[in-house]
């Protein structure tokens, strides 16, 4: 059983000077012995009677530990020590000793976390790993220093490598599949050969490719389904609406738009096409000049045109009967594919699909919204800069004025003779020309200056010089030979072996630590409070040993050892730091502040 004895001075107040004598602990209770046996002033309590503790900062005045106990049985017990060191470590083992008594407190209305039972492997995961730590001797250095050393359990050390063991790949991320590259074009029509009767067949993934496709179709579902016509009636004049389409009946598709209104929507132009095609024109170069190329199809030319279907496409008239070309079929389609399938939703449901087709689209809407002013201002700046012509525009001002020197030689000697003047020549009356006689007099008489009364103010201290200078030398004189002949030469490969070989593991001890710490919180049961006391003890021993390596390193390399350590102790610094607020909020989470409340 772990015990403590460490010497102490205990408070009823943090004013008050304190007893001295002796603090043991336990993992059940603690004493506190008074120096002086005639003293009153004895402590005997018992851990399982103690709501928390609290304790000062480091680097404060007093190093105090405060033990603070339930309002109802009594106040807390304020220790106060020689140092921070004994008091941290008295500290980590109430912390650890409180984890083990007392689980982290459940709110009334929360469900508390149950611990997973020890997981029972199979022969094959078994093997699995066993192969892992052959094949891979970092994994198994970590295995034989975190597991082996009762830092981390099996399950612990595995659940992080999930993805090694293949565990995971049944599970993994499907890709979702997109638009087949058919065109609802190729969606052709069959008769039976012995009655008029023509029969189209709608999949669940053709009825999602044609909501994508045709916005105005995608409308009038959520319209009309099922207030107005039922679904298999919407599907059989939407299918009557395209068959009138392949037979390029203008006539006939116009009889029936006039005597059903529920067709007649099939038949129209697709508004919501035509909006979107007009917002992306607007986004065209606006000095791009569009009606130039407008006869280069040639469709307006006889003999001209795309066959499909055994009929060849001509230009477009105006008609309130829409008639679609090839091309604006291939365009769309292109156009939905390349924009790829967003619903999560199955298939089967057609309502349930067109609702969420109709919710995507909000989305999408409203980001083009936000960036359409973005795009008037490109654009109106784009038109600024193309109708701007420069011979047209008047004449700009210079931003400065000019400088007119007729003598440059005499402008730039009498510059000199003022700077001279101003570092402190004024007794001195120079030309603007200065022989080689009186440059030379003027500089001894500034050096003999300098030697009689020396610099007034000077830039740096002549120590820190001294000091900067010396470490660049013993630097320079050490590195000279060495950098620079290798252009792939790294800082690990300037400092000794054994050093590197050192520091790259305590690298991969911390990263594993610190996963392990940062996925433990919020923490909810006491299984992953000791955890956490295991790990952090764990990089509390590397820390020390980091700052063993940086100290011990040799004078050429101790700069390139201390570049390399820097990170991992303030990585370290910040998983302690969070430890420390941790405990903070938790001895706090009581709602009284017994007698002896160390802030």
């Amino acid at each position: 059983m772990a015990a403590i004895n460490m010497a102490v001075k205990y408070k009823t107040a943090v004013k008050e000077p304190g007893i001295p004598g002796v603090l043991r602990m336990n993992e059940e209770k603690f004493v506190f012995t008074p120096n002086d046996p005639r003293s009153a002033m004895k402590v005997n309590v018992d851990f399982k009677n103690i709501k928390g503790h609290k304790f000062s900062k480091d680097g404060s005045k007093q190093a105090l530990l405060n033990l603070t106990q339930d309002p109802e049985k009594g106040s807390g017990y304020i220790f106060e020590f020689d140092n921070f060191p004994d008091r941290n470590s008295v500290r980590d083992f109430v912390g650890r000793v409180l984890g083990k008594i007392q689980a982290v407190p459940v709110k009334s209305n929360e469900k508390p976390v149950e611990e997973k039972p020890p997981e029972q492997l199979s022969t094959t995961e078994m093997e699995r790993r066993i192969k892992l730590l052959r094949e891979d001797s970092e994994l198994q250095k970590l295995h034989k220093q975190f597991v082996l050393g009762g830092v981390l359990t099996e399950t612990e050390f595995w659940a992080t490598r999930k993805s090694l063991l293949g565990e995971d790949s049944s599970r993994g991320i499907k890709q979702k599949a997109g638009f087949k590259s058919a065109m609802l074009a190729d969606v052709k029509p069959f008769a039976d050969g012995r009655t008029n009767k023509v029969t189209f067949s709608l999949t669940p993934e053709i009825i999602h490719q044609i909501f994508a496709e045709k916005p105005a179709v995608h409308r009038a579902f959520l319209s009309y389904v099922p207030s107005k016509i039922s679904e298999k009636d919407f599907w059989t004049k939407y299918c009557k609406a395209e068959y009138l389409h392949k037979t390029k009946n203008s006539l006939a598709a116009a009889a029936e738009a006039a005597e059903d209104e529920e067709l007649a929507i099939f038949l129209k132009h697709d508004d919501i096409l035509q909006n979107e095609t007009r917002r992306k024109i607007r986004r065209v170069d606006p000095t791009l000049d569009m009606e130039a190329d407008i006869g280069d199809d040639y469709l307006h030319l006889p003999d001209h045109g795309i066959l499909r279907d055994g009929y060849k496409e001509m230009a477009e008239t105006e008609s309130e009967v829409s008639k679609r070309s090839l091309s604006q079929d291939l365009n769309r389609h292109a156009a939905v594919v390349l924009e790829g399938r967003t619903l999560d939703v199955e298939l089967g449901d057609t309502r349930a699909v067109a609702e969420a087709l109709a919710r995507s689209k909000q989305e999408l809407s409203a980001g083009d919204k936000s960036d359409e002013n973005n795009v008037n201002i490109e654009r109106q700046e784009r038109v600024s800069r193309m109708t701007e012509i420069d011979d047209l525009q008047a004449p700009h001002e210079p931003p400065y004025a000019s400088l007119c020197i007729k003598d440059p030689r005499e402008y730039f000697d009498a510059q000199q003779a003022n700077a001279l003047k101003a570092l402190g020549g004024a007794g001195t009356n120079f030309g603007t020309n200065l022989s080689k006689e009186e440059a030379y007099q003027y500089l001894m008489t500034q050096i003999s200056d300098i030697k009689s009364r020396g610099f007034t103010n000077p830039v740096i201290q002549p120590d820190t010089a001294l000091k900067v200078l010396s470490g660049l030398s013993q630097n320079l004189s050490s590195t000279r030979f060495q950098i620079g002949k290798n252009p792939q030469e790294s800082v690990l490969d300037r400092i000794p072996h054994r050093t590197k070989d050192e520091l790259l593991h305590n690298w991969t001890s911390i990263q594993e630590l610190l996963r392990h710490f940062w996925s433990s919180y919020p923490i909810s049961t006491a299984g992953l409070y000791n955890k956490v006391q295991r790990v952090k003890d764990a990089m509390a021993q590397i820390y020390q040993k980091l700052q063993e390596i940086k100290e011990s390193a040799q004078s050429d390399s101790r700069h390139q050892v201390s570049l390399l350590v820097q990170p991992m102790l303030q990585a370290l610094d910040a998983a302690f730091a969070h430890y420390d607020s941790e405990q903070q909020k938790r001895s706090a989470k009581s709602p009284a502040k017994p007698n002896g409340f160390v802030r």
